[in-house]
């Protein structure tokens, strides 16, 4: 999600020399981004072509990956259009019931909180098809299974009847509740009818919200720590709630990973103001502004602390250490409390991308987005046993959390190492990590992101989703973009300011974003090492011209434009999905970028071709597959979101009123289900 006068607030302290320096320092961006990625990938991949080649054959009885498909041009149309041949049709709308009997959703928004905790919560994200007869999270029927679903925020202005605010006349504690309920993960039981179309199984047992006040346990090595302690639960172990819930991860044990992000936002000192309330003490203080970047009060379209006492930290100051983390969740258990993983460390979570290493352990790589932010690996202690449902329900409890460094080789190539955030793990300044934590692995875990200033991570330009692909194991990340690069802006009251221009975003606002692939030993889960490159570097060409490097690299031109990389995912065959979250103006630098769309891209060649373009104002975000890749499933999120919102007064409500048509007095925020005509795999 794309709020930059909200979520952008730089936090992050360090002087350590950012990706961009490292590449100016590297003076390559001629040999990464020059020509064919194909062409490119030699100077990255260096000895390890061969096998990284070898790595690459599909695997058996599977086709290489094709892009298939007639690109389809920019949009500025309310509408989702994909290409010729394909069809597509809306399912799981905010509001839509959860189970038979919920009350139906009603057009003026004014459904209190009972009746939105039994319907489809709002702002669709990452989600994933647990197919209903499946044990690895991914191989089983195609025709019936579980959908479950991400619900990140509420947009205020669409989401309560009109006149309703935060914080405004009217405001109470049933509104809060109303939006604490559309939040987390909706659980949503689904089949092909013989029609073709898929349907909600209105009786089935599976079909549920889980969301802001939901009981969920703390697991892993932060479970019971004094800072996790509130008056509600003295124990620090038994939570309530998730929200602000971002990208997702799946794992082969057939468990749901859902990632909280800007947690921050619901915070906030209740009836006072900046300048009466003051912070428990120093340390509270510094924590509390390496998270959320400046100011003491709750986002003002949220307003929770007004009427919710845990989210006003003056009065429940450990309530704010209990969010920002990974939730673990079984789909098929609707009696098992989620669990909050604390090994998995506490920032603002964008996605969790699962893989399981030689030797058998997991490993998951995450991005914390946010400006100047970092990347992160977790390694298992223990592995994983196929079959072993309890022993596997454990492995996210114990491991090692690392944050990565990129670096310049000798020989040019771009480099990098994990570093592990472990207690020995010596800082910058020679101290070991223990003695900045007090010995303790749970208070350096609630405390991720100090410990990453500490041993010199690199800051990253918001780091998002990370996806890893199936045929050549290679990590891609999407580094959405960072409008402050070269402003002389302070990433955080009085810190360091954000880097200027350099060969890799030799412009002054970095405004389109990338993304960064890597490479390490996958057959060591301990390995360290990983070589790196640029796989695209965003930008316009319909408004600069050759020698811009606001144009983006070779492979992005007018026909497949576009900005602010954010989803991503690899389907089965090996091809890249690209989901956007930008600039929804199509004038000035954004000119040509048209609606956010979805693109596919060839990892061999470069290639990249536009499959889908959203209605107006929205995200598309979230992205899953039946196990036959017939059906691709995108989330639409909040469609009718941008300039034009604050003056949209007179009916219709919107300038969007996508998906239910031109009748409607606002949009809704949906899941859209894509398929082929012919029956085939989509995008072949």
């Amino acid at each position: 999600m794309y709020r930059p006068d909200l979520d952008d607030i730089p936090a992050n302290p360090s002087t350590v020399e950012s990706l961009d320096q490292v590449l100016a320092r590297l003076g390559a961006r001629r040999r990464f981004l020059k020509g064919s990625l194909g062409l490119g990938a030699v100077g990255f991949l260096g000895g390890l072509l061969p096998a990284m080649r070898a790595a690459a054959q599909p695997a058996q009885g599977a086709a290489a990956a094709t892009l298939g498909f007639t690109a389809v041009p920019m949009s500025t149309e309310d509408a989702v259009v994909v290409p010729e041949g394909y069809a597509h049709a809306v399912i799981k709308r905010w509001g839509d019931p959860l189970k038979a009997g919920a009350p139906a959703f009603k057009g003026d928004a004014s459904d209190d909180s009972a009746a939105q905790e039994a319907q489809v919560g709002y702002n669709h994200d990452g989600m994933h098809f647990f197919p209903i007869d499946g044990k690895d999270g991914v191989s089983g029927s195609s025709t019936e299974g579980l959908l479950v679903t991400n619900h990140e925020y509420v947009t205020p202005h669409y989401f309560f009847p009109r006149g309703v605010q935060p914080g405004g006349a009217g405001w109470n504690r049933d509104w809060i509740r109303k939006a604490q309920h559309a939040q987390g993960v909706s659980v949503t039981h689904i089949r092909l009818d013989a029609q073709g179309q898929w349907r909600l199984v209105e009786d089935s047992p599976y079909n549920r919200s889980i969301h802001a006040n939901t009981p969920i346990r703390m697991a892993g090595p932060a479970a019971g720590h004094a800072l996790l302690r509130t008056r509600a639960d003295p124990g620090g172990t038994d939570a309530l709630g998730t929200f602000g819930n971002c990208g997702n991860g799946w794992t082969p044990w057939n468990t749901y990973l859902t990632c909280e992000e800007n947690f921050t936002d619901y915070f906030g000192i209740g009836a006072l103001s900046d300048d009466a309330a003051d912070y428990p003490d120093e340390s509270y203080r510094q924590h509390m502004l390496r998270y959320k970047g400046g100011g003491k009060a709750s986002d003002p379209e949220y307003r929770w602390d007004t009427h919710d006492a845990r989210f006003d930290w003056t009065r429940e100051p450990n309530e704010y250490n209990r969010h920002g983390w990974i939730v673990e969740i079984d789909p098929f258990d609707p009696a098992a409390a989620p669990r909050k993983l604390t090994a998995l460390g506490r920032f603002k979570h964008e996605n969790a991308a699962l893989t399981l290493a030689g030797d058998g352990r997991v490993v998951i790589y995450m991005g914390d987005d946010q400006r100047s932010e970092y990347l992160y690996k977790f390694v298992s202690e223990n592995a994983y046993r196929p079959g072993d449902a309890a022993h596997n329900r454990q492995l996210l409890e114990r491991g090692t959390l690392h944050a990565a460094r990129f670096e310049a080789g000798a020989d040019g190539a771009g480099i990098g190492r994990w570093i592990p955030l472990t207690l020995d793990t010596r800082g910058l300044d020679g101290r070991r990590l223990g003695e900045l934590f007090n010995e303790n692995l749970g208070e350096l875990l609630i405390k991720t992101r100090q410990a990453a200033d500490a041993v010199g991570a690199t800051p990253m330009d918001r780091p998002e989703w990370v996806a890893i692909n199936p045929r050549t194991r290679e990590a891609y990340v999407t580094l959405t973009n960072n409008s402050d690069r070269g402003s002389g802006k302070a990433r955080w009251p009085g810190g360091p300011k954000h880097p200027g221009t350099d060969a890799a975003n030799p412009r002054d606002k970095n405004l389109y974003g990338q993304i960064v692939r890597w490479r390490e030993d996958t057959d060591a889960a301990g390995s360290l090492a990983f070589k790196w490159d640029i796989f695209v570097l965003a930008g316009n060409p319909t408004r600069y011209g050759e020698g811009d490097p606001r144009r983006g690299s070779a492979n992005v031109t007018a026909e497949n434009t576009f900005n602010s990389p954010d989803g991503l995912g690899f389907d089965a065959q090996g091809r890249l999905w690209i989901l956007t979250d930008g600039n929804y103006g199509n004038g000035g630098d954004y000119a040509g970028q048209g609606n956010n769309q979805m693109l596919v891209a060839d990892p061999a060649s470069g290639e990249l071709r536009r499959f889908l373009t959203g209605p107006k104002g929205c995200e598309v975000t979230g992205i899953a597959w039946t196990p036959d890749q017939r059906f691709v499933f995108v989330n639409i999120q909040h469609p009718g979101e941008g300039p034009d919102l604050d003056a949209a007064q007179a009916e219709p409500l919107s300038a969007s009123t996508w998906p239910d048509g031109p009748r409607a007095t606002r949009p809704r925020p949906a899941t859209v289900v894509i398929w082929k005509k012919d029956g085939g795999v989509v995008g072949s």
